[in-house]
């Protein structure tokens, strides 16, 4: 399985991103749009493909995520990554920002938050620090 990783641009925090998230759903599919489909897209969202998601990346941690249900066409020859609902927490996990997006092994991803848990993010900063040390 593969996932893609992208930075929640202006989000303020994971609830933030979920209000966002549905209110754009609420006014049709839910899509973000890149420039190129990735090139193993099929290990994203094939036939083959045990479905993988798109892993949000809030103040350098990976902090939620979304299913990737498939991808399409954009307007101005763009491609689509469709994406469902809901927004599913994930224990947070130190992330440099990027453009874009970029692949994430199924190895290397986040385990989800059981329901009522609170995953609570660390200053960017001190996270780095941790991570450099192999603490996180």
């Amino acid at each position: 399985m593969l996932h893609l990783t992208k930075v929640a641009f202006g989000a303020q925090g994971v609830d933030h991103l979920a209000e966002r998230l549905a209110a754009r759903a609420a006014a049709g599919p839910l899509f973000l749009t890149t420039r190129y489909l990735p090139k193993r897209h099929a290990e994203i969202a094939g036939p083959d493909a045990d479905g993988g998601s798109l892993y949000w990346i809030l103040k350098h941690q990976l902090v939620a995520r979304s299913p990737i249900l498939g991808f399409g066409d954009a307007p101005e020859g763009k491609v689509a990554i469709l994406i469902g609902l809901p927004l599913v927490a994930v224990r947070p996990m130190p992330k440099r920002a990027h453009q874009g997006w970029r692949y994430l092994a199924a190895a290397d991803a986040p385990a989800d938050l059981a329901v009522g848990e609170r995953g609570e993010t660390l200053p960017a900063g001190l996270a780095r620090e941790l991570a450099a040390l192999a603490l996180l």
